[in-house]
Order: C-alpha cells, then structure tokens, then sequence
C-alpha cells in the first residue's frame, strides 16, 4: 500500500473509532487520498459522506451538522486556496464553542514555495481560530507511523470535542501527502477497513480510540450558588442536574432559557457565593451586579484553549471580590447528598 493511502486509511480508521458520523467533502486532486478513504467508510455504513464542490459551502454544511449534533464534524478541502474558504466557518466554530476537525491536504515541503498557481502558506492558517494546529510528517516509504498517526488523531478529536479539557472548537490538522495519491490496483481491495484492524496499521483491540478521554469535576459546596449558561454550543443538562440537587437558579442568559428551582429567595437578599458553570457570555450585564455584593467562587467550564470573557475577567476586582478559581470541568458532578 502506498504510503499515502496507508496514512488515509488509518486517518480514517481512528476517527470512526473516536466517534465520527458525519464528514463533508470538498473534492480535489491532493485529498484523493481522503477522499477515497471516508467514501470506503462510508460505503461499509460507519458514517455518512457529504460532497460539496464549494469550499464555503462544505464549511459551513459542517458546522451547521456539528453545531446539532454536539459532535465533531469533519471537513476536507485539497491544497492550497481553497483551504482559505474554510476560515469564515472556523471563525464561526471558534466563537460559539462547535467541534469542528478541518483536514486539509497540503504538498510535501519540497514542492512548497515553488510559485505553482493556488499553493498558499497552509501552516497555522487559521491562526488562533482554532484550539489546535497540527501537521502530520510526510507519510514515507517503509514501516508506517502508525501509533503516531493514531494519537495525532486521537488527540485532535479530544480537543475538538471538548473531552480533553477546555472547550470544544475548531482543531486543524494540515496532511502533506506525495504522489501516488491513488492506491494501486494491487491495494485497491486491501485499503478497506479491515486492514486497519490489524497488521502494521492496526488499531487498539475491540474498536477502541488509541486515546480515551474522561473528565469530571468535584464543585466545592456551598449554600447559596447560582448556575449561569451563556451562549454556546454544549450540552447544558449537567448543569441543569446540578441546579436541581442544589436547589440553585438558573437565570437566562444568551440564548439559554432560564429556570428557577425550589429555595431561592435568597436571591434578593443579599451577597452569594457564585458557582457558575459555563460562565454567561451574553449576559455581561447580569452578572456584575450578584458578584459586586460578595466574595466569589468562579468554576468556568473551560481550561486551555479557552478565552477569557468580560464578567471573569472584570468580577474580581469589584468592591474587594476574591477573584476566580478557574477548574477544567467539561463536566459536572452534583454534591454530595451530605
């Protein structure tokens, strides 16, 4: 098998065993090999393949199918120019927290800078648009990189996804791939899942990611908290689970509905010890005034990668506050019942 193809082929493989279900194809000559490895994948029903010859279009029908999904979408373009029409869509998936993985075919560094027509710089091209910029070495002849491949794409999958601690957003990974880009005939056959399942490019046993993700977060108690959700894409049920045992409010902010549960009239009657989640992004307005009446426990859900906003980062100064304690909680789990 080509080297090319080997790296396609295990590319692929890993993100079906992460969880990928749904990727969007923008087709051209240097993402054959990708191209031909999801339409495989998808031929054997372990997920579904979109074609779009727009770039912009593929984008954003990918962000459209993660942002609902809560998932990560993949989105493939070739080399050059039309790796810049995914920026709009990933500028889109960076502010609203969508699991976006952009897979771009690129040239290998000896036909870079050649001033061949479209050919574009496509390291960190989206600069800090995405959680995560990576590029692959060039696949070689030889043994392939196997177990780097995989955690490469292991990895890229908790980032954008959010499992890896932080939040969830847009992650770049640029391929390099030499001529052949096409399995020969001989491995037109062997190229299918099943040779991803074992041998030189095989998995981890049963199916499983080459890297699994676990996250949770022990809250500090308190008697009085408050839970604000700002805007975003993510799954606010923990939160909403949390503020049913506490017994804590859940006010509207953004676009997220808001709620009140049973014992919280102390709302009006004084300072609070503030235990948000996913601290509001559209409701800078609503937050202020709860911490300026006493100390604070900020645990914004984000870690690295994240950015800071107004209400974290102009709370802790006011009238004598004690700033924030900033915990990775991509998930949340409730007090105890003591």
């Amino acid at each position: 098998m080509n080297p090319s193809t080997s790296l396609a082929t295990v590319l692929v493989d890993e993100l079906v065993r992460c969880g990928l279900r749904e990727v969007v194809i923008a087709p051209g000559s240097r993402s054959a090999p990708l191209a031909m490895a999801f339409h495989r994948r998808a031929a054997a029903g372990d997920l579904r393949l979109s074609v779009r010859l727009d770039e912009r279009s593929a984008s954003f029908l990918a962000l459209g199918l993660a942002k609902a999904s809560r998932t990560p979408t993949a989105v493939i373009c070739t080399s050059g120019t039309a790796a810049a029409h995914f920026h709009a869509a990933v500028i889109e998936a960076d502010e609203s927290a969508v699991p976006l993985l952009v897979l771009t075919a690129d040239r290998p560094p000896e036909l870079r800078g050649t001033g061949a027509n479209q050919t574009i710089d496509q390291l960190k091209l989206y600069g800090s648009a995405v959680r995560w910029f990576c590029e692959l070495g060039v696949p070689e002849e030889g043994e392939p990189a196997t177990g780097y491949w995989r955690s490469a794409v292991a990895r890229a999958w908790g980032i954008a996804s959010g499992a890896a601690g932080g939040t969830a957003g847009p992650v770049h990974l640029n391929l390099p791939l030499r001529e052949p880009l096409v399995p020969d005939l001989a491995d037109s056959e062997s190229a299918g899942p099943a040779a991803a399942g074992a041998g030189p490019l095989g998995g981890r046993p049963a199916g499983r990611p080459w890297t699994s993700f676990t996250a949770s977060a022990d809250l500090p108690w308190t008697e009085r908290g408050l839970i604000v959700c700002g805007d975003g894409d993510y799954d606010t049920r923990p939160l909403l689970e949390l503020a049913q045992a506490a017994g804590w409010p859940v006010p509207g902010a953004g676009k997220r509905p808001g709620r009140l549960v049973p014992g919280t009239g102390w709302l009006a009657r004084g300072s609070a010890r503030l235990i948000p989640g996913w601290l509001a992004r559209g409701s800078a307005w609503l937050v202020p005034g709860w911490l300026a009446r006493g100390s604070a426990w900020l645990v914004p859900g984000p870690g690295p990668g994240s950015r800071p906003r107004a209400p974290v980062s102009s709370a802790g100064g006011r009238r004598g506050g004690r700033g924030h304690r900033s915990r990775r909680a991509p998930t949340c789990r409730g007090p105890s019942a003591g």
